[in-house]
């Protein structure tokens, strides 16, 4: 049942990686994993110290990962959220949801990392240019390489929603949300994985969590939560979290500070530092579109829910000042674009929250948007999805062109277990109740509150 060895030495040489990226002391680490002998103790030995480097003196970053930490590097003036629920925010959840399909089957034909002068010259080469519609499989000729997934995503070939990751993300949470509410816990997030989540689904820390979600069903002592993020973990700071923010987003309708701390919740379970952020960010992001109408300051609101001195924090603000100046949108990709010189890759979320930014300043519609979004090229399914979602809830219902979902015969596919709903206008319905429903929570739970243990209002409540 153990990796083989040559495996996981390959992993520590990524971790060594990521811990240079994050600021860490490695000098002397890659040596020290060379001379390691073929042994899974001195591995794992090896994966523990990892996990706990000391940070360069001169490293300017203040990056926690817990909770707390957060909180007290987040912006102290951040607004208490509102109670209750905008009165729009089904139609607009519906909407958000909607249109996070339509970006994902967008740009899954796309998923093999192109830039946008890739993308462009494909486009143009068969008169496709600028994207308004699904891509086509001309288009794929001329870019020259395509995704397995182009068979049921290309024009012509659509009939349904295709399976995807970052949609069934959506959907467990959605589901965690309808059965636990608010109040889930990472214990939740691991039955419901385990229970709806074929591993083939999932990639990176996801597919490692879920492995020693599954090997800790055999017995043996408690999870230990912290160490799964923590150790053995490469790309503890890419987007597979931030994917996952859909749900939270949608159910916190109008109250960003909540959406974050579920996405923490949410994100802990597998990653760490901008990993945790980017979920936070994304969540926050689709909540203030239900109430924002002004797209750079959603985002400037949003950057409030991120640690004031993180990369990310310093990222999004620099990629605020890029896009406010940009002549138009092809202007704010080359400015966003440059400050990483090519080295922002796929699954990376640097570079890719600066095109969410790009998208929405200059989007004229739901449908422009997402074609935007995938235009900037490379995680175009995954940012694709995320940016319909925050599109749906800005602009709100009657902004997406029926013909986007025509395609689909209201059907969605999913690549989840024990979950049946196969019409789409159904799960979006789901999906547009979440505002609601956690209102009505948090609602019960003040009066809980308020009524004190015994059912009457308590003197310091009066």
């Amino acid at each position: 049942m153990l990796p083989p060895l040559p495996m996981l030495r390959e992993m520590l040489g990524g971790v060594i990686n990521s811990k240079c990226r994050q600021g860490h002391a490695v000098e002397g680490l890659r040596a020290e994993l060379d001379a390691l002998g073929d042994s899974y103790d001195a591995f794992e030995a090896f994966a523990r110290k990892l996990a706990d480097l000391p940070l360069r003196d001169d490293w300017p970053y203040v990056e926690p990962s817990d909770w707390e930490g957060i909180e007290a590097e987040c912006d102290p003036s951040r607004p208490p959220d509102p109670p209750g629920a905008p009165a729009d925010a089904p139609g607009r959840a519906r909407a958000g949801f909607l249109a996070s399909c339509c970006g994902c089957v967008l740009g899954k034909p796309l998923e093999v990392n192109p830039t946008l002068g890739e993308i462009r010259a494909a486009a143009a080469a068969v008169g496709d240019w600028p994207l308004n519609d699904y891509v086509s499989e001309a288009m794929l000729e001329a870019l020259g390489r395509r995704h397995s997934s182009w068979t049921d995503t290309t024009r012509g070939r659509i009939s349904y929603v295709a399976a995807d990751d970052d949609i069934n993300y959506a959907l467990l949470g959605m589901m965690l949300m309808e059965s636990r509410g608010a109040a889930f816990t990472r214990d939740d997030i691991r039955e419901a994985w385990l229970r709806h989540l074929p591993i083939a689904m999932t990639f990176g820390p996801e597919r490692s969590t879920l492995l020693r979600a599954g090997l800790h069903t055999c017995g043996g002592a408690p999870p230990d939560f912290q160490r799964w993020a923590t150790t053995w973990n490469v790309k503890e700071e890419f987007c597979g979290a931030l994917i996952r923010a859909d749900a939270f987003g949608y159910a916190c309708a109008g109250r960003p500070r909540l959406a974050a701390e579920l996405a923490w919740r949410d994100a802990g379970f597998t990653h760490r530092r901008t990993g945790i952020y980017g979920e936070m960010f994304a969540a926050a992001a689709i909540a203030l579109a239900f109430v924002t109408p002004d797209p750079l300051e959603l985002f400037a609101r949003a950057l409030r829910h991120v640690p004031r001195r993180s990369r990310l924090a310093a990222d999004v603000r620099a990629a605020l000042d890029d896009v406010a100046a940009a002549s138009d949108w092809l202007d704010g990709y080359q400015r966003i674009s440059r400050r990483y010189d090519g080295k922002a890759t796929h699954c990376q979320v640097y570079q890719e929250v600066g095109t969410l930014i790009n998208t929405l300043r200059f989007a004229e519609s739901v449908g422009d948007g997402i074609c935007k979004q995938v235009a900037q090229g490379s995680d175009t399914d995954s940012f694709g999805c995320t940016a319909g979602a925050i599109l749906g809830a800005f602009f709100g219902p009657g902004h997406l062109a029926g013909r986007w979902l025509e395609p689909f015969g209201d059907e969605i596919r999913t690549g989840l277990a024990f979950f049946h709903e196969r019409s789409l206008s159904k799960v979006a319905d789901r999906v547009a109740a979440l505002p609601a429903l956690t209102a009505q929570a948090a609602e019960t739970a003040e009066s809980k509150r308020a009524a004190g243990p015994g059912g009457k209002s308590t003197d310091a409540d009066v």
